[in-house]
């Protein structure tokens, strides 16, 4: 077997406030909140997912919201910017839409793409990318249509201390192509229809610092847990230190940084986020796997109630 990836599986990003990251992704931008369960590393803070209806790989953001946690600076070693695919001639609605929840939006292009550049409350750096896609959303919120919803990721700009080395492992370990370059910026695409368009700053910024409002890491899709081995394998054989398989209840991982210390996960694309919740019930309630089960009376005593944005599935 060949590593390859055919894309993102989802992006992680740390945050402040958890009412304040539900009601901007869940009502603003109209992503569905499919899991609300905690950090398996930290169970006295919440985990959530946004994504798709179901939690499609290539749609999920993830985000780890610490009330005490500092404000982070963006920089190299960090995903720079979290891009969101929605339909060709939706970008004026958005703008309007944005605007109208005190949102400043900057219109821009790049590799002839037109897009629109926001921050989230925390001043994580986002992007809605129109690009013509066949993926499209069951999933609506009032306000927003079929014309206009985010489908899920368009992709990411990543920001090394080493722009040669990422595009490096992102052509030979996970078989992306290079499909453009200008001045700025190395494209490159993977065969996903979404989730699949990484664009890489050639320029070396200075060091990101963790804290809200960065990434903190991004998730690529492998199909299999079994193939670990062999990404393991390959990861060791460009110098890079890969860890051991963690389970994380909705997938297998298995994480590494690269020689621009940019943080990579292996994220397989199955059980997924219906393992232990219908599609209906999605997000509904606070799940916790088997070995922290036993704990739920002490971890829901930690954690802030909320409010859980609300939607259709169509």
């Amino acid at each position: 077997m060949t590593t390859h990836s055919a894309g993102i599986h989802h992006i992680s990003a740390m945050v402040k406030d958890p009412q304040r990251t539900l009601d901007f992704y869940g009502n603003v931008l109209g992503l569905r909140f499919i899991k609300q369960t905690v950090n398996f590393d930290d169970p006295g803070t919440y985990h959530f997912y946004f994504g798709d209806e179901t939690g499609t790989p290539g749609t999920v953001i993830t985000f780890f919201p610490i009330p005490g946690i500092g404000k982070g600076s963006v920089g190299s070693g960090q995903v720079g910017v979290t891009a969101y695919l929605v339909p060709v001639g939706s970008l004026l609605f958005w703008e309007s839409r944005l605007q109208a929840h005190g949102v400043a939006t900057v219109a821009t292009e790049r590799f002839g793409e037109p897009s629109l550049l926001f921050e989230d409350p925390d001043g994580l750096v986002v992007e809605l990318v129109a690009r013509a896609s066949a993926k499209q959303t069951d999933w609506l919120v009032p306000g927003i249509t079929k014309q206009e919803a985010i489908t899920g990721f368009a992709g990411a700009t990543l920001l090394s201390k080493d722009p040669e080395a990422t595009v490096r492992l992102l052509t030979e370990l996970f078989g992306f192509t290079k499909t453009g370059e200008d001045s700025e910026w190395v494209r490159l695409e993977g065969e996903a229809d979404y989730g699949n368009v990484i664009d890489v700053k050639k320029a070396v910024l200075p060091n990101g610092v963790p804290g809200a409002g960065t990434v903190h890491h991004i998730a690529w899709r492998i199909a299999d847990g079994d193939e670990y081995t062999t990404w393991q394998d390959a990861i060791f054989d460009l110098g890079l230190r890969p860890t051991e398989v963690r389970e994380r209840h909705y997938f297998r991982s298995v994480y590494f940084h690269d020689e621009g210390r940019i943080l990579h996960e292996l994220a397989t694309d199955a059980p997924g986020f219906l393992v232990d919740e219908t599609i209906d019930e999605l997000g509904s309630a606070l799940k916790l796997p088997d070995w922290l089960e036993v704990d739920r009376d002490k971890i829901t005593r930690t954690l802030p109630t909320i409010t859980i944005p609300r939607g259709d599935r169509i």
